[in-house]
């Protein structure tokens, strides 16, 4: 049995883990798009993809505060095969998310161990999957937990550095407002790509709304806090960094060497405290995102649509279980190297997101009667033109990535791939005997 063991505190920072985890990877996007570009992206894209993301989740998971989250919006709304289809893609979605973060914990950790050998890059990946899968086994609470202090501990640096910095100024942080001969629409597509990863995934934690107090009210309100904070977090130490160094000496994973050269004199201590982070942030993040996507197999299990096993809970309510079958495949995929992991990242991520939205806007014109503590307060017609909002972005990511062959197109027909195989696994999947007797 489930276990509501998160508060809203907790909350607030698993979903800052779940779609941040601070400035890192910003660099990636100031030289794809020049500073003063990427400063500009990192505005709009809240306002026109987050923050209606933020208030369908939040109405959604208000309305149906389930264990299962997205999962059970769609079904609730569109039925079993439908909701299978926005679980699979978010599993697709987190194989190629969750390769990534052990990635990026070698690479801060080479801040320190700057000649790390392949064996070992290998055997540290899978020690960061496998200690956030131990904190996992030891309940939601943990997780909550650790992530406040994560949190806290990565907020303190960029800050620390960001003020720092400021005393250093000595140009404006916008100039260039481009990157010189990077203004094609494929380096866009990545830059705006880039951004995206940085802004998405404010409906992951829904699905451990079963193991959250008072979810009808916490969650919303916990993504209220969870926003601001997120901005902040990028574009605070990214406009002092600017102001205080030469953008065009920013490489991948270069924030340690960002902060140290706009630390002065504290820039040793500054450079360390922010490679210490980004290893901090890496773990936090898988901690976090593995809270999130083992709960799936754990609900499409309850649900015939996964072996019986998967839907078992320990004497502390955690799927158990679930979480190691998700680690191993996580594991698993840790080994397969990608190529424009971010693009497609974003694109299976917002086709799984316009599922949900389609379910809000289906719930509210079916059951006008349903609701939570959280209302967004318009008509159907205002949701629908919300909706519409991250998806004209996703729209032009994808066009965007036609024009991109090095990096946006492989992405893309990857991502087409993953998305034409969920009927296919459903077909398969729904001949358990607990879905025939269910249907």
């Amino acid at each position: 049995m489930l276990t509501r063991s998160l508060t809203t505190l907790s909350l607030v920072f698993i979903l800052y883990f779940s779609t941040s985890g601070g400035a890192y990877t910003t660099e990636s996007l100031v030289r794809e798009a020049g500073p003063g570009l990427a400063l500009l992206i990192l505005v709009l894209v809240p306002l026109v993809y987050s923050l209606p993301e933020i208030l369908i989740v939040g109405e959604l998971a208000s309305m149906l505060p389930e264990e299962g989250g997205y999962y059970r919006w769609v079904q609730r709304a569109f039925g079993p095969f439908w909701a299978f289809q926005n679980g699979w893609l978010t599993w697709m979605y987190s194989l190629v998310d969750m390769a990534i973060y052990p990635k990026l914990f070698v690479t801060y950790l080479g801040y320190f161990w700057p000649t790390l050998p392949a064996w070992g890059i290998w055997a540290v990946g899978l020690a960061v999957i496998w200690g956030a899968t131990a904190l996992n086994l030891a309940g939601a609470a943990r997780v909550g937990r650790s992530s406040v202090l994560a949190g806290a501990f990565i907020i303190a640096g960029f800050a620390l550095a960001a003020i720092v910095a400021l005393a250093h100024a000595s140009h404006v942080p916008w100039h260039p407002f481009a990157a010189p001969g990077r203004s094609g629409a494929g380096g866009l597509a990545v830059a705006l790509s880039i951004a995206l990863w940085n802004y998405i995934g404010w409906d992951n934690a829904s699905t451990v709304q079963g193991e959250v107090r008072d979810a009808t009210r916490s969650y919303p309100r916990a993504l209220s806090y969870a926003l601001p904070l997120v901005v902040a977090g990028y574009l605070v130490p990214l406009v002092a960094a600017l102001a205080a160094t030469d953008w065009t000496t920013w490489t991948e994973g270069g924030w340690p060497a960002i902060a140290r050269a706009g630390g002065g004199s504290l820039g040793p201590m500054l450079g360390a405290w922010i490679a210490l982070g980004g290893m901090v942030s890496a773990v936090a993040l898988f901690n976090a995102l593995l809270l999130a996507y083992s709960r799936i197999p754990f609900v499409m299990a309850a649900d015939g649509l996964l072996p019986a096993p998967l839907a078992r809970t320990d004497a502390r309510g955690t799927p158990r279980n679930a979480v190691l079958f998700a680690a191993v495949w996580y594991s698993l995929f840790m080994l397969v190297p990608f190529s424009g992991l971010v693009v497609a990242d974003v694109l299976l991520y917002s086709s799984a997101l316009m599922l949900e939205f389609g379910a809000l806007i289906w719930l509210r014109r079916r059951e006008p009667a349903l609701r939570g503590a959280f209302r967004i307060p318009t008509g159907t017609l205002g949701v629908a033109i919300l909706a519409a909002c991250p998806l004209a972005v996703l729209l032009l990511v994808v066009g965007l990535s036609f024009a991109d062959g090095e990096y946006g197109l492989p992405a893309l027909l990857g991502a087409a791939v993953a998305i034409g195989l969920g009927p296919l696994c459903y077909a398969v999947a729904s001949r358990g005997p607990n879905e025939r007797r269910s249907g």
